[in-house]
């Protein structure tokens, strides 16, 4: 067979049954052209300049190898020399370029090992296209597939490299191939790009300035939890004074990588404290994990907190790592540790003592490093009498406990509580809702909260969707939340007249958007005499 014999239509077979395209006998696909310059696009963006044409440089080369390779097989040639010059028409008949050999009528010192002019490349196009004129030439696959077809062809390493492209604003590509050791030291840099340690130089740096940028981001989130992001993880806590000792208490314990117990009802925000806890410790750049022991089957629950082998039950098709291996370096948050069963509960105290865990199926310990948080709305103490609860797990998990009051023992945060759900949900809701009105800040008041926090923020939630004005009304709220009448105080919840005046002055101030005047007059006393109780409330809060 000779080359001008080549036939595309002859070379290319496909397969309607099964779909498939098959080149010289081998799988083949069809690429988009401009699919493929928005790869190129994003593989600088990505890589950088260096980077991307390394990557794209070496497509070519092993491109271009592997075709020589099956079109050497493929046909029984008239001459090698055919078949060592059919990559140029390969190219053509793929779309890729037009190929025209460059012919010397008369001898020209150094001439090159091959040269030709490159018409109507695809790659100086799709550059063109997606990231306008370049300094440098840009038809690096194409380069590179020629070096590779002419290497494979002639036992040697032979480099392709462009005297001019269409990319840079030349009127046509010119290539020139030559061998290695005819190549110059100013084309040096460039048969740099064939080479696999410049790709590897480059991903290193990728690499490299990816991890500095998380690092950044993880340093800047801790600089914000530090000053205007401080502020809203304690909001969500409270400010009220049980809360602030609350508070001050995580903050201590954070330093250390105790365990630390969480107790309260449900809803009233264990999770959150515990995710307080993580970003305030040294653990704060690790992962955060949480699992809900109650949510999950016992059946499930080992495997889910320590993994398992590939067989070790059926369905398990390959290795699984755990939520112990999971939190690596990080806090494991174990919510509602009291419904986990005995049988599990004596594997969990293991892993905390021995700090080490084995998955399912395995017969080997695997160590972790790893901080645990549990929580829980059980009274575990009673659980031990009862048989419930393991005691020797209790006080291994109790190093430091938690209490976390209910919303009713601490109303100082209901109305603050309150107002930062209503800036979340109607900046996520997209709804122009900008406060409460008085009556429905005291109906809010006048509730007892059996869902605790978790219920207040669904209820603001619902009432930002349901409102028709800019501020939520007491008609916005639930029946039960407009019905509730002021609550029967006991010992234990009783407070002053002063607290419940100033929560009170405080959500009609808000109402009005912090206008004082307007307050005033909506609480029918003088403005100085609001003056004078604003005055005495911030002293109170610094002292």
């Amino acid at each position: 067979m000779r080359l001008d014999d080549l036939d595309l239509r002859e070379l290319l077979q496909f397969e309607p049954a099964g779909g498939i395209l098959r080149f010289a006998g081998q799988r083949a696909v069809l690429l988009d052209a401009v699919a493929l310059g928005l790869l190129r696009k994003q593989l600088i963006e990505t890589l950088g300049h260096a980077g991307a044409r390394a990557l794209l440089t070496r497509f070519g080369y092993a491109l271009g190898r592997r075709t020589a390779e099956t079109l050497k097989d493929a046909f029984p040639w008239d001459s090698e020399d055919d078949w060592r010059r059919a990559g140029g028409r390969f190219h053509r008949l793929q779309g890729l370029v037009l190929f025209e050999p460059v012919r010397h009528e008369q001898p020209v010192a150094n001439a090159p090992f091959a040269e030709a002019l490159w018409h109507e490349s695809f790659e100086a196009e799709q550059h063109l296209l997606h990231l306008g004129l370049s300094e440098e030439p840009v038809c690096w696959t194409l380069c590179g597939f020629a070096s590779g077809y002419l290497s494979y062809g002639h036992g040697r390493p032979i480099y392709c490299l462009e005297a001019q492209c269409r990319g840079k604003g030349d009127a046509t590509c010119v290539m020139v191939g030559r061998p290695q050791e005819e190549w110059g030291e100013e084309a040096a840099s460039q048969l740099g790009y064939y080479e696999k340690d410049c790709l590897d130089e480059a991903l290193t740096r990728v690499t490299q300035a990816l991890k500095s940028t998380e690092r950044t981001l993880k340093a800047r989130k801790r600089e914000l939890a530090r000053t205007e992001g401080e502020d809203d993880s304690k909001h969500i806590l409270g400010k009220s004074p049980a809360m602030q000792r609350v508070q001050d208490l995580a903050v201590r314990v954070a330093k250390v990588d105790s365990t630390i117990l969480i107790t309260g009802e449900s809803g009233v925000g264990k999770e959150v404290l515990a995710r307080f806890i993580h970003e305030q410790s040294a653990r704060a750049g690790g992962p955060f994990v949480a699992l809900n022991c109650g949510a999950v089957p016992e059946s499930l629950l080992e495997s889910e907190l320590f993994g398992h082998a590939r067989g070790a039950f059926t369905g398990a098709t390959q290795d699984r790592i755990g939520l112990f291996e999971s939190a690596q370096g990080g806090t494991l948050f174990l919510d509602e540790l009291g419904e986990v069963p005995l049988s599990m509960q004596v594997k969990i105290l293991r892993a905390l003592q021995e700090r080490e865990i084995r998955r399912v199926g395995e017969n080997k310990n695997r160590p972790v490093e790893v901080r645990v948080v549990a929580a829980t709305n059980r009274d575990l103490a009673a659980d031990i009498q009862t048989g419930r609860f393991r005691q020797d797990l209790y006080y291994r998990l109790r190093v430091v406990e938690i209490r976390i009051p209910p919303l009713r023992e601490r109303r100082d945060d209901i109305l603050a509580l309150a107002r930062l759900f209503l800036v979340r949900s109607a900046s996520r809701l997209r709804r122009k809702v900008s406060g409460l009105t008085p009556e429905a800040a005291n109906q809010l008041l006048r509730y007892h909260w059996p869902g605790n926090v978790r219920e207040l923020e669904n209820t603001i939630e619902r009432a930002v969707v349901l409102t028709l004005g800019s501020s939520i009304e007491p008609q916005d709220l639930p029946d039960e939340i407009r019905g509730a009448v002021m609550p029967v105080y006991t010992p234990g919840n009783l407070r002053s007249l002063e607290e419940v005046e100033r929560d009170y002055i405080l959500a009609v101030l808000d109402a009005v958007g912090g206008n004082k005047l307007k307050a005033a007059e909506t609480l029918k006393i003088g403005t100085s005499t609001l003056f004078r109780k604003l005055k005495q409330y911030q002293g109170a809060s610094q002292s």
